[in-house]
């Protein structure tokens, strides 16, 4: 059986071999007991094995008291949206973000409509474990609930925080990559009401996806052609439950999910000031547009939830992580594709210049991400790399509050165990691709797996 990663954020898993029916039905009980009878408002991607994993976890809920909206295929920061528009208790979407087809999980929030805090996901992770469940009699099971048009809800969010007659006044072409995934008819609803003309590729919502799920440049050939054919000022790329955007200049060129984050908190601080927030793992690009306004930026363990919380107590003006996934305080505090691509609209609406010389006003520096499988020795295994990083990289700055980080004038090297999938997340940055990568390949030695 291969693992089932339980977590405080939710569960994750390959369907038939670790994760089904019967985990999710615990979970949903596990989590509407600590909901103690509130209302929970369920979204899914578009994986085929949502509605079996919905269903369950939706029949759990309701044993234990939680009246349920269900929101159907609908993104991740969509679901946050209905939840605080609704006032619910909580909420969930059965997804597994960029994991491959066969992978699915249920992904927790709160009623502040983020992911939940360690403090608030240890409770339910409790009562998963010694299955402690409040459940309720018959006479109390609670009726479905109607659920909104929670795309409409959330398109009005994004519209509200940008200058929506510029942007339509530009008449922007548009080619979104949605990967068959939930977000593709929010993406153009809002690109519909910004003036837009849209195409999508990939944009049936079947789970069934047209490319590697994960929207880095090497899964965006399929966007790139059409963004040339099609003579598009921009390329969106989603991932499948809509949290991540990553571009296509107009010339066809994936220019990456780490310039997302990176130029749409550029364009917010022409608007206005504050500080920054990102986690460790994210491109050096935000020190220099941090330093450019003359804000600070604070750095966080990887994760949204920890990002979310340095916005909140930080007061910052925007944030997110480095995979493409924009955090707008404004509109709801979880990675939202379509935040990000409101705003990128928008500075090329105001700057009125190509998006590829609007990247190129950034440093460039060389980004390498790769992983090492710890199937049967994580995360044992995994501890004992990390130490022997540090001792292969004397003199670097040490981080220790999320796996090790080594950073130096020269870069940086981040090394972690993932919370999502069984393996040793390895990534540096550095001013060329040559060194950038001679520390990765390090890493990998000392794991052994070079």
């Amino acid at each position: 059986m291969a693992q089932l990663i339980v977590s405080i954020s939710g569960i994750r898993g390959v369907i038939g071999d670790g994760l089904g029916p019967r985990e999710a039905v615990r979970f949903g009980l596990a989590f509407g007991t600590h909901l103690g009878g509130g209302t929970a408002v369920l979204a899914r991607d578009s994986r085929p094995s949502g509605p079996m994993l919905a269903d369950a976890f939706r029949a759990g809920l309701a044993a234990a008291g939680s009246p349920v909206v269900d929101a159907g295929v609908l993104s991740t920061p969509g679901a946050a949206v209905l939840l605080r528009h609704l006032g619910a208790a909580g909420g969930a979407v059965i997804t597994a973000s960029h994991n491959p087809l066969a992978w699915n999980g249920i992904k927790l929030m709160s009623a502040a409509g983020m992911a939940l805090t360690r403090e608030q996901g240890r409770p339910v992770l409790d009562l998963y474990e010694r299955q402690s469940f409040a459940e309720v009699p018959a006479e109390r099971l609670p009726p479905p609930q109607a659920a909104p048009d929670a795309a409409q809800i959330h398109v009005e969010r994004v519209l509200a925080t940008v200058g929506a007659d510029a942007i339509r006044g530009a008449r922007f072409r548009v080619v979104v990559d949605a990967v068959n995934g939930a977000g593709g008819r929010e993406m153009g609803l809002l690109l519909a009401r910004l003036g837009c003309e849209c195409s999508l590729i990939h944009g049936d919502p079947t789970g069934r996806f047209g490319r590697p799920p994960e929207p880095v440049p090497e899964n965006l050939a399929d966007l790139g052609f059409a963004v040339r054919d099609r003579r598009a000022a921009v390329g969106f790329a989603l991932d499948p439950d809509g949290d991540r955007l990553s571009l296509v200049a107009e010339n066809g060129r994936a220019i990456g999910e780490e310039y997302t984050l990176a130029l749409s908190c550029r364009h917010r601080l022409t608007q206005a000031r504050g500080p920054l927030a990102c986690n460790l793992s994210t491109s050096r690009m935000m020190d220099d547009v941090a330093a450019e306004a003359g804000v600070p930026l604070y750095r966080t363990p990887v994760g949204e939830v920890n990002v979310a919380e340095a916005i909140d107590k930080q007061g910052c003006l925007i944030g997110g992580e480095g995979n493409g996934g924009v955090i707008d305080p404004r509109v709801v505090p979880v990675r939202d594709a379509l935040v990000g691509a409101a705003l990128i609209l928008e500075m090329l609406a105001s700057r009125r210049l190509p998006l590829s010389e609007l990247a190129a006003e950034l440093p460039v520096y060389a980004l390498v991400k790769d992983k090492v499988p710890l199937a049967g020795t994580w995360p044992r295994n995994a501890a004992a790399v990390l130490e022997a990083a540090r001792r292969g990289f004397p003199g670097a700055r040490a981080d220790t509050r999320d796996g090790l980080h080594l950073s130096s004038s020269e870069g940086w090297l981040h090394v972690r165990a993932s919370n999502t999938e069984p393996i040793l997340r390895v990534m540096a940055e550095a001013a060329d691709e040559k060194t950038a990568r001679a520390w990765v390949d390090g890493i990998k030695a000392l794991a052994g797996k070079a």
